[in-house]
């Protein structure tokens, strides 16, 4: 393997709504090691009980959870992948996504405005997700490669990152073959998302798993690391539109892959649970995973994202709860 590139980090010159934020060097990626695939295992239940202590152990209370769930919200992926998307609703959503919160909520909390982290829709919606966030710093993410199947045949999934891209897209959601994880083919994998990462161009990229198909932990994290290896700015769980989508012990099993492949290159990957993650105790549970595993650095909104839509309502009602004592209808917190 190839001597690591230096990681370092350089402060961002812009301001903006967000905190802080910072430019990491892109994950250059590897030629496949088809050794270190081999050796990597995965203890499913060590990593069950693992996953299993998260829930109940740790817990933050009143101001503290109040500035996590705020927190959260800046790592949210505000998402619509619904067959009756309209640009109406897509341009809804993003007025959400710049202001996520009321503001006389974020000014009881003593908070200052926030954004979500991205807003994420089908490519024919990206035109009008684009439009609808000129002038903010929230990027448009669009779902690719045949999502959520990724059947289409080859060479229109390449062409159709390249079409997202064009349109204004700045990252980009693909899905990977999962015949290559079943059929262990980590050659065709790499050499699959190698494709995708060079059609992005500048634009970063994410790599579905759709991990509920994987069938076990151990084809997680082999999948998870082959990715990387292949040049993956995120690995992600789900499409959403699995059976299964995120968990826990499946979260754990690919931050480690994260924490690993970090280890040996240098470079920083990102994380991105999607499908399931409804309600803020749920959110904060993740971020509690990544901040034990993975330290402070991966709750910043480069490094770690949910894919989500109704989370984002029932973060801003507990928020509401925090300021008024009292709990509203969640339909007075609408996404779109």
């Amino acid at each position: 393997m190839s001597q690591p590139q230096t990681a370092t980090e350089m402060p961002r010159t812009e301001t903006s709504g967000q905190l802080p934020q910072v430019h990491l060097p892109r994950n250059a990626g590897m030629p496949l090691d088809l050794d270190w695939v081999a050796r990597v295992q995965a203890n499913t239940s060590a990593i069950e009980r693992r996953a299993a202590t998260l829930p109940g152990r740790r817990t933050v209370k009143k101001e503290w959870q109040a500035a996590w769930l705020a927190k959260a919200i800046t790592l949210i992926d505000l998402t619509t992948l619904a067959g009756d998307d309209t640009e109406g609703r897509v341009r809804r959503l993003c007025a959400k996504a710049r202001q996520p919160v009321r503001a006389d909520i974020l000014e009881k909390l003593g908070l200052p405005a926030i954004t979500t982290g991205a807003v994420c829709v089908y490519h024919e919606m990206v035109p009008a997700a684009v439009e609808a966030l000129e002038g903010s710093d929230i990027p448009v993410a669009a779902v690719s490669t045949g999502f959520p199947a990724g059947l289409s045949p080859y060479h229109l999934r390449v062409r159709e990152i390249g079409e997202s891209v064009r349109a204004g897209a700045k990252e980009i959601d693909i899905v990977i073959s999962r015949r290559h994880v079943l059929t262990g083919d980590w050659q065709a994998l790499h050499d699959e998302m190698a494709e995708f990462r060079a059609a992005c161009g500048d634009a970063h990229v994410k790599a579905i798993l759709a991990t509920g198909e994987l069938g076990t932990l151990r084809n997680v994290a082999r999948a998870s690391l082959v990715c990387m290896m292949a040049g993956a700015d995120f690995i992600k769980t789900s499409t959403g539109k699995e059976s299964v989508n995120a968990t826990l012990p499946v979260t754990l099993t690919m931050i480690r892959a994260i924490r690993a492949y970090e280890a040996a290159t240098g470079f920083k990957v990102g994380y991105k649970p999607a499908g399931g993650i409804s309600k803020a105790k749920d959110a904060i549970v993740y971020m509690t995973m990544m901040k034990e595993e993975l330290g402070d650095r991966w709750l910043q909104p480069d490094l770690f994202r949910f894919g989500a839509s109704s989370l984002l309502g029932d973060i801003e009602r507990q928020l509401e709860h925090h300021v008024t004592g009292a709990y509203s209808a969640s339909w007075r917190h609408p996404v779109a």
